[in-house]
């Protein structure tokens, strides 16, 4: 009999291995893509150049003449490509910050080593992020905690301070009205920092922040939570997080009230600044509690269920939330998240995506910034060492191989209750690049010791591979490291045969 290897979309990991038959449990570098897994596409270096200090945040946008610019937020500095070069553009009073962060007040949130044993942190201390936004041509770039910079497309200047802008900010926006949005800053009237306090530019002046009754700049304080923490333009409207929190930000356009704030909801902040995605007109974020959330504009957050949350929310880096950094990927309606998982340390290592499909998928794929396609034609991620990559651009690591694997939970290989012969397996593979192993484990019983058969190398187009492995349940893996490589599975089915019921 021929017995096809049909196994549904997604990742499920919350229970055992055999509760979960018929699904697949782990895998790396590959995603779900209209009912069937894939391996993913590869990368390309954008430039040789390695950026100084880590990087956190990657913005890209064009100038008047279309010219791509791609702006790089690292912990030291403040870089620029355009045309194939990469350019300092740091400006003038900027102060680097950290790479590492240490949590919030309360024992146990700092990163291990840091501090003295058993005491708290004596307050917040996160590594340095960048929040960036055009202003037509013009670049505003905010380091976390400090001003906001503009840096006007001459790479022979660093950015500059823009002027009258609030000294301290904790992110930055420009919205569709055409105002420069400081999240999280100094009070007008006293200057002291409030990190709920929202201040905003007049229209068409960037440099005009003093509220006044003939113009449109404008202050409001937000009620609830400790912090603003991002905030994201949906549409002709703003999203704001708090650590608590999500917020809309209307446009009234009226100088006594330019701008209005109501709250969507509660307990759904954000878990840190580069963590919120926007696909269309609908967002996407991790909360602090490490739920997933989304919200469509003109509707309210909901949860997310996540069949791969627990071993994600496990595993993240004690005190590394910020780091966090999600992205879209278009062209796979795809939105993934890289964070910090702690079994290989305190730097992004590992991602996990949701297929807006439905599918969930998890990987081992290490970038500290990502964003997508658009205005370039490929996303763009870059490695903790500095590397920029074009992403989703042929088929191997820059030129090396790169490793991918995708394994099943444990299902019946027949009815359950008769013992089966496999005899070999019938591949069935679209665009196969590069050879492909595959393994296969048996059981008598869901709980009996597994017997290992493999593995065995499936070349592009073969017809058949034979081997011998009998039992009631089974799980199978797939993977592959070569350069280039490529897989997209099909229906591929086992040769198997009766042999009874023992």
């Amino acid at each position: 009999m021929r017995i096809p290897i049909d196994i549904a979309p997604g990742l499920v990991t919350q229970d055992t291995s055999f509760r979960n038959q018929g699904r697949w449990e782990d895998a790396s570098n590959v995603r779900f893509r209209d009912g069937q897994w894939e391996v993913i596409g590869g990368w390309e270096s954008l430039v040789t150049t390695l950026l100084t200090g880590v990087c956190r945040t990657v913005f890209q946008w064009t100038d008047n003449a279309s010219a791509l610019n791609i702006a790089f937020g690292t912990n030291e500095k403040l870089q620029l490509w355009i045309g194939g070069v990469l350019y300092d553009i740091t400006p003038v009073g900027f102060v680097p910050g950290a790479v590492d962060g240490t949590g919030g007040a309360g024992y146990g949130t700092g990163a291990y080593g840091i501090g003295e044993y058993s005491e708290p942190s004596t307050a917040d201390f996160f590594p340095l992020t960048w929040s960036f936004a055009p202003y037509g041509e013009t670049l505003m770039a905010n380091p976390r905690g400090q001003t906001i910079y503009t840096w006007e497309n001459n790479t022979a200047n660093p950015a500059t301070a823009l002027t009258n802008a609030p000294a301290e900010v904790t992110y930055t926006l420009v919205v569709p009205q055409r105002q420069v949005m400081a999240l999280g800053c100094n009070e007008e009237t006293s200057g002291t920092f409030n990190p709920l306090c929202i201040r905003w530019s007049d229209i068409e002046d960037p440099e005009q922040w003093a509220t006044a009754t003939n113009n449109n700049a404008g202050e409001y304080i937000l009620e609830g939570g400790s912090r603003i923490v991002c905030g994201r333009v949906v549409g002709d409207y703003v999203f704001i997080w708090t650590d608590v929190a999500l917020y809309m930000g209307t446009f009234i356009g009226d100088p006594g009230e330019t701008w209005r704030f109501e709250k969507l909801g509660n307990h759904c902040g954000a878990i840190g600044p580069n963590a919120p995605v926007v696909y269309s007109q609908q967002a996407f974020w991790i909360a602090p509690d490490t739920q997933f959330w989304t919200c469509q504009l003109g509707g309210a957050p909901q949860s997310i269920d996540c069949p791969v949350w627990k071993e994600f929310s496990d595993n993240i880096a004690v005190g590394q939330n910020d780091k966090i950094v999600g992205a879209t990927i278009s062209k796979f309606r795809e939105v993934r998240w890289f964070y910090p998982d702690q079994r290989d340390g305190y730097e992004n290592s590992r991602d996990i995506t949701l297929n807006l499909a439905g599918p969930w998928c998890h990987g081992n794929l290490p970038r500290t910034a990502f964003v997508d396609a658009g205005p370039s034609d490929s996303p763009i991620g870059v490695t903790a060492g500095g590397n920029i990559y074009w992403h989703e651009r042929g088929n191997s690591a820059d030129g090396a191989a790169f490793s991918w694997f995708i394994r099943s939970s444990d299902f019946y290989i027949g009815e359950g209750d008769k013992m089966l012969m496999i005899r070999g397996i019938w591949p069935d593979f679209k665009g196969q690049i590069g050879p492909m192993n595959f393994e296969i484990n048996t059981r008598k019983y869901p709980q009996a010791a597994a017997r290992q058969k493999g593995p065995y190398t499936l070349a592009p187009n073969q017809s058949k591979k034979d081997f011998r492995a009998t039992g009631r349940v089974a799980n199978v893996r797939f993977y592959g490291s070569s350069a280039p490589t490529y897989a997209r599975m099909g229906k591929p089915e086992f040769d198997a045969t009766d042999v009874g019921e023992n």
